[in-house]
């Protein structure tokens, strides 16, 4: 079989169903690039767990008052809360950090926005932020043992506050995968008319090539490089989707939370990591899609 024969065969049929070819490549592109979301929302939130895991705290917040008159936790409130704390089963270590501690850890989080202005020392309470040793019953422990406690004013467990966001990004990564789950289902009927629409419209030079001695294969081979390469390139135009999202959305507008370590960034490496699989998924559902039509629907 020429390769030049089969290769002018390929253009001659995207030249002529160039419509068909476009909206093929496109709704590749979208399924292929929400698949894409959903793989990087997956590695995101195991980065996230993993930068969580020896970072979240059970945070004891002290009343109004202790918090305005200890600034060191000496005092005999604030010191008998801590030294419950720090008998409590499965506490690993106790920290004490003052209201003006706890104002400069708020202006360096949201450094550069409107709301760092907004809050002044008074308006944060001092806080006894506890480390787990015991994750699963150490919060529990460490509720019990500040209950009815004079000078408490809450207990916040930050492992409920990440489950919110792990939640969240769950979401998306579902909301992604069934989103693209339909684009897919509309790319592989674009690629089963595509295939019926080019092979009809050659019917006639393809029928004389058989008269002559041509191998089936050898007729349907231009019809599935067709399919195949529109697979490709929608896979391409959707690695690039996600560099742009990467560059104009989440560089961008997450900077400064990523900044500050409340997530981990997409990297560039993530999307390489990302690219080859929906490479082979797009070129693999086309040929798949295209060898089936042409022996289930067309007789070449």
């Amino acid at each position: 079989m020429r390769v030049d024969f089969v290769l002018r065969e390929v253009r001659t049929g995207l030249r002529r169903n160039i419509t068909m070819t476009i909206a093929m490549v496109l709704t590749t592109a979208i399924s292929l690039a929400l698949v894409g979301t959903g793989l990087l929302l997956v590695r995101t939130i195991d980065r996230t767990q993993e930068l969580y895991s020896d970072r979240v705290e059970v945070q004891v917040a002290l009343a109004q008052d202790v918090s305005a008159a200890d600034a060191d936790c000496s005092q005999s409130i604030c010191a008998g809360v801590r030294a419950a704390l720090e008998n409590a089963p499965g506490v690993e270590a106790v920290r004490f950090e003052s209201q003006q501690q706890a104002y400069e850890r708020y202006k360096q989080l949201f450094a550069g926005q409107s709301l760092a202005d907004v809050v002044r020392p008074q308006s944060l309470p001092a806080t006894l932020r506890v480390k787990l040793a015991d994750a699963e019953h150490g919060a529990s422990a460490v509720r019990e043992a500040v209950t009815g406690q004079v000078g408490v004013r809450n207990v916040i467990d930050q492992r409920e506050v990440v489950a919110k966001l792990f939640d969240f990004l769950g979401g998306i990564r579902d909301i992604a995968f069934a989103l693209a789950l339909v684009q897919a289902v509309a790319a592989v009927l674009l690629i089963s008319n595509m295939v019926q629409l080019s092979a009809f419209t050659r019917r006639t030079e393809v029928g004389v090539m058989r008269l002559v001695g041509a191998t089936r294969w050898s007729t349907q081979l231009p019809f599935l490089i067709e399919a195949v390469f529109t697979g490709v390139v929608g896979a391409l135009s959707a690695v690039l989707g996600l560099v742009t999202g990467k560059l104009l959305f989440f560089d961008q507008l997450l900077a400064g939370i990523v900044a500050n370590g409340v997530v981990p960034p997409v990297e560039t490496a993530d999307i390489v990591w990302v690219s080859p699989i929906l490479v082979l998924i797009g070129a693999g559902i086309a040929g798949v899609t295209g060898y089936l039509t042409l022996r289930l629907y067309v007789r070449l």
